[in-house]
């Protein structure tokens, strides 16, 4: 019989620091965790139930409708199942938004009724994982956009489950798409104008209509008479991308927010030709990025903690401490003061994110410091502290140089 236990096998002094950090910080009940047992890769608002709903996709292939208000062994209200891989990434389109669909590593998007929860069409076509999708519309035909590792966007027919267009950079190599994201300020019933991230530092805009697909390319703001593929802000691999619909609006100013591998979040202004206005020195991997109001930003990734930011100042304001793996996503509730932050470790956590909330999280924090303060000092102490094996063996060699 085989063991899956890690302290059954050789660690490393730092592997077991590790390890030994990660099961105290499992035990943390901050964010009133919810416990769904399975790697969790992304999240989506549920517009049925705004102000307590989520749906959570994970990687034992199932996605789960999230009530966190619930208690834990009663906030999961509906299972969506069949997909035998990780699921990566979630929409809600179709009339009504009445079907949910989910990106899988089998390389097809799976899809089922919202309130039944009968699973509909397979849209297949990718030649890799899928990795992003996301819904709209065009005319009377629904729409769904779906961004692969195979360096793809594929726009389809919702009804028809049939391909209308597929989208490649052939001038500026792109490698596999992270996120995609539908520009509200511009789109129109007639054209979607479509923003990608991918694994490489561009942001690419597309321009798609029943009759044709295409990226933009516009005048460099930077270098009058060139022309400009893609916009270049980051240093590498760019994860999420968020519209600020605080920031404007149908006036054709909402700026964009991005996060990336680089470690920081930046705000791309729309009046300057998406250059960076704004940036955030996370400091890790930069998976999700939320904007809380008019005044909070919010970044996690892999260092596990949630950093809380004033857009006014750019000043890192709270770093909230929770998850015990990488976070990879962040919804914000209806409302605009809670944010939702689900992980790999299979939490969903909640965070009140307003004035209020962020002194109270600060309270709680500098109290669990100033409680562990004896304990820590105690083991810096032993850790300066020579074992009796280490006393004899330092006597002899003293020794030795009589």
């Amino acid at each position: 019989m085989q063991s899956s236990n890690q302290q059954n096998f050789f660690e490393t002094d730092a592997s077991q620091a590790k390890r030994l950090k990660k099961d105290l910080k499992s035990q943390n009940q901050s964010g009133n965790p919810i416990q769904l047992r399975s790697k969790i890769n992304a999240a989506i608002l549920d517009p049925a139930a705004p102000t307590s709903c989520i749906y959570a996709a994970a990687s034992s292939g199932w996605v789960r409708r999230v009530d966190v208000d619930a208690e834990d062994n009663q906030s999961t209200t509906s299972i969506y199942s069949g997909p035998k891989a990780p699921l990566t990434s979630l929409c809600l389109g179709g009339a009504g938004n009445s079907i949910l669909f989910a990106g899988c590593w089998d390389r097809s998007i799976w899809s089922w009724d919202v309130s039944t929860r009968r699973p509909l069409k397979n849209y297949v076509g990718h030649s890799d994982f899928v990795k992003a999708v996301t819904c709209s519309q065009l005319g009377d035909k629904h729409i769904l956009i779906s961004g692969g590792a195979d360096k793809k966007i594929i726009v389809w027919d919702i009804s028809t489950g049939a391909r209308l267009h597929t989208l490649q950079d052939t001038v500026v190599a792109m490698l596999a798409v992270q996120d995609l994201v539908v520009d509200p300020a511009i789109s129109t019933k007639d054209e979607v104008h479509l923003v990608s991230a991918s694994s490489d530092p561009h942001i690419r805009r597309w321009k798609v209509s029943l009759e044709s697909a295409e990226k933009i390319v516009e005048a460099d703001p930077d270098a009058p008479g060139t022309i400009r593929h893609s916009i270049l802000e980051h240093e590498t691999s760019v994860y999420k991308l968020v519209f600020d619909n605080e920031g404007g609006g149908d006036d054709g100013e909402v700026d964009l927010w991005t996060s990336s591998a680089d470690g920081t979040s930046k705000c791309l202004s729309r009046m300057k030709g998406f250059a960076a206005e704004e940036t955030l020195e996370h400091g890790d991997y930069v998976r999700a990025v939320a904007l809380v109001g008019a005044e909070w930003v919010v970044t996690a990734g892999r260092d596990e903690d949630l950093r809380v930011w004033d857009r006014a100042s750019g000043k890192m304001v709270l770093e909230v401490e929770g998850h015990f793996d990488e976070v990879t996503d962040l919804v914000v509730l209806e409302g605009g003061k809670r944010v939702v932050s689900v992980s790999i470790d299979g939490t969903v956590r909640t965070w009140e994110v307003d004035r209020k909330g962020i002194e109270e999280m600060k309270k709680r924090q500098d109290e669990a410091r100033e409680g562990g303060g004896e304990v820590k000092e105690e083991e810096e102490k032993k850790g300066d502290m020579l074992t009796a094996e280490e006393e004899a063996e330092l006597a002899e060699l003293m020794g030795d140089d009589d």
